[in-house]
């Protein structure tokens, strides 16, 4: 008999507002566009927390790779003012031994600047894919914590942009970009280093041509970064909507929508290259502007060092040194050094600010409000001893609810599966309400089924129950607790789902059985398909049990499918089962197989049930009618027939159509 409390109310009115069409405002918004020196910093930082001794050696490396690089303008320097002497003291002899010298000490720098370039090179790679690693595990475990509501709001394809574009983008600009930078970077400081020793007139008109530089990649590179951002955006739409269309290719051919998906990948195409265009046009540009300014800077320095000598210009150095041919040469080739290196840095911009787009993009993935979880309460195994409940280390086949007081005692209820409903109001939004003024009173062991047109709200309150989504109104409590109280994983592993579409994961039939309890052992799932009445069609199965699914299933018919989800709900052995038109993808003969299989599985387990075919839930404890949000209409199959509501015109309208 239905539970008194399931029995309508007066006054229980039909209107309200369906479900369908849930829209959200992206939670993220914009924090995705973070500033690329917060990225870069924040990077930087993960990096030495992942390597704190291997990134700082490998810096070191750098360090004396870029320093040697600088170094033969100085024994250039030298070697001339050898030379300049001994063509004045005619001593040959000792100018020979001293070249020499300078040419071994020379050569052994260079074979330490090798070894540590070979060095770098080798530890950067395992720092880059090691970094990437654990990127995408942050990335996949934070993911996991997401609330549903986010990827409501987000398309697969560019969820799977995260981690294959951006972090692409991550890998060339850590494993190249960074630290040919840096070793750019080092490079220059040296040389300029050097050059302040020698000469400071000198040195000031490099600085005058390295601020015309700086300027011209303030204003190219702003520009080209502006436009990387955006690319990064448009890859992730254009991903986004390939794997929509690959998803649905069977109904975009079905109706002949090839052209149409054609015109509408157009348009995203073309505004990815759009954007493309404008990032390439301008990070392009930069590399040739630069090298030509390098040319006209080098020429400059010719010809003021050329003024300098022949005025008799005196010379201003840290060195002391008069201003001469030994120091003229070689600032030509600093000068040339210098400017190359900082179109090596330039050169570098388009790969630094893609990965930095990327890595803005990743971690604003990283920092999404992950699922709130507020609970407390646990489920724990048990046993009774002496009248009271004791939990235990070992698995049973008694659960209870484990919730500590706040005397400090520890309170152990017994895992029921009695659910209530009382006065809930629920909205996606905050502005269409969804449900209102839900009551559902469900004892252990009973049946309840939700009927009503699509978007009615009877899939709504099945995710309401789980907390998929919080009530706004309301309360919603399982054997006493508010559910709000108990930890969500303890109180999804308490639920058994079987839903309208089903999902397989690559692996084989037993692997995916098994993922309803990962402990569950090979006759266990034998069992459990049996009692689905899946066993059958499995042993016809090349492998049988151990036959590979691919492509969620893609070898197997859609009723094949379904029957490995209720076997998966089946060893899962829940108390409280929820079935989403579980027998929707079944044809009749098999539904007539497998329902035996569907009463043996929720025997003495709460269920509920939400069905199109009001054949599949006669026999339900309670039957509750929805319809825009509301419950109209409640109680057992004859109770409503004899109403002759909305339920008796249901069901005889179905009859009509069979």
């Amino acid at each position: 008999m239905p539970d008194e409390r399931n029995k309508p109310a007066e006054g229980e009115i039909q209107d309200g507002q369906r479900d369908g069409g849930r829209m959200f405002s992206s939670s993220r918004g914009k924090r995705g566009e973070r500033g690329g020196g917060k990225s870069l910093l924040r990077l930087l930082r993960l990096l030495f927390s992942f390597y704190p001794r291997l990134l700082p050696f490998t810096l070191c490396c750098i360090f004396i790779n870029a320093c040697v690089s600088a170094m033969p303008a100085m024994f250039q320097q030298r070697v001339i003012a050898v030379i300049e002497s001994s063509w004045k003291n005619g001593d040959w002899g000792g100018a020979s031994k001293l070249i020499f010298r300078y040419v071994g000490i020379l050569v052994i720098l260079y074979i330490i600047s090798i070894i540590a370039g070979f060095t770098y090179s080798r530890m950067m790679a395992v720092i880059t894919q090691g970094s990437l690693m654990k990127l995408r595990e942050r990335l996949f475990n934070g993911m996991q914590d997401l609330p549903i509501r986010f990827f409501d709001t987000h398309s697969h394809g560019d969820i799977m942009s995260y981690y294959t574009n951006d972090i692409d983008t991550l890998r060339q600009m850590i494993a190249m970009s960074l630290p040919q930078t840096l070793v750019s970077a080092i490079s220059v400081t040296t040389v300029f280093c050097i050059m302040l020793y020698y000469s400071l007139w000198m040195t000031l008109v490099v600085v005058g041509g390295v601020l015309i530089m700086t300027r011209v990649v303030k204003s190219v590179g702003g520009g080209s970064s502006k436009y990387f951002m955006k690319q990064q955006r448009e890859v992730a739409k254009t991903e986004g909507f390939v794997q929509e269309m690959m998803n649905g290719l069977k109904v975009v051919k079905v109706f002949n929508h090839e052209e149409k998906a054609g015109e509408d990948f157009d348009r995203i195409n073309n505004e990815l290259f759009r954007v493309s265009e404008r990032a390439n046009k301008y990070s392009n540009t930069l590399m040739p502007i630069l090298g030509n300014i390098g040319n006209i800077l080098y020429v400059i320095v010719a010809v003021v060092g050329g003024l300098l000598l022949a005025l008799r210009v005196p010379n201003v150095s840290i060195s002391g040194m008069a201003l001469g041919i030994s120091i003229t040469v070689p600032f030509l080739n600093m000068t040339k050094q210098f400017a190359g290196q900082i179109g090596q840095v330039s050169n570098q911009i388009n790969a630094v600010v893609m990965g930095l787009a990327g890595a803005g993009r990743i971690f604003s993935l990283m920092d999404e409000e992950p699922e709130k979880d507020e609970g407390y309460v646990t489920l724990v195994h048990c046993e009774e001893h002496d009248g009271k409940i004791v939990e235990v280390d070992r698995k049973t086949n008694s659960w209870a609810w484990k919730r500590k007081l706040e005397d400090g005692t520890v309170e152990f209820r017994p895992l029921r599966g009695h659910v209530e409903m009382e006065d809930v109001d629920f909205s996606y939004d905050g502005k269409k309400t969804v449900l209102k003024d839900i009551k559902v009173y469900a004892k252990p062991g009973q049946k309840v089924a939700f009927v009503g047109a699509t978007g009615a709200g009877k899939t709504t309150i099945t995710n309401l129950i789980n907390r998929f989504y919080d009530i706004q109104k309301g309360r919603i409590s399982y054997d006493g607790i508010d559910i709000k109280k108990i930890r969500k994983s303890d109180l999804r592993h308490s639920l058994g789902i079987i839903l309208q579409e089903t999902v397989l994961f690559s692996g084989t039939v037993m692997d995916n059985i098994r993922y309803g309890r990962l402990d569950a052992t090979d006759q266990e799932c034998i069992d459990a398909a049996k009692l689905a009445g899946a066993d059958d069609f499995i042993m016809r199965l090349p492998k049988a049990y151990q036959t590979q699914i691919r492509g969620n299933g893609s070898n197997l018919s859609q009723g094949q499918r379904q029957l490995l989800s209720i076997a998966r709900a089946a060893v899962a052995n829940p108390p409280v089962m929820i079935m989403d038109e579980a027998t929707s993808s079944i044809d009749t003969r098999t539904e007539s197989i497998v329902q035996k299989g569907m009463d043996a599985l929720m025997a003495g387990r709460t269920v509920f049930v939400i069905a199109h075919r009001l054949s599949t839930v006669q026999n339900s404890d309670v039957i509750m009618v929805l319809d825009h949000g509301r419950i109209i209409e409640r109680g057992s199959h004859d109770e409503l027939i004899a109403a002759k509501g909305n339920y008796y015109q249901l069901y005889t309208g179905a009859f009509e159509l069979e």
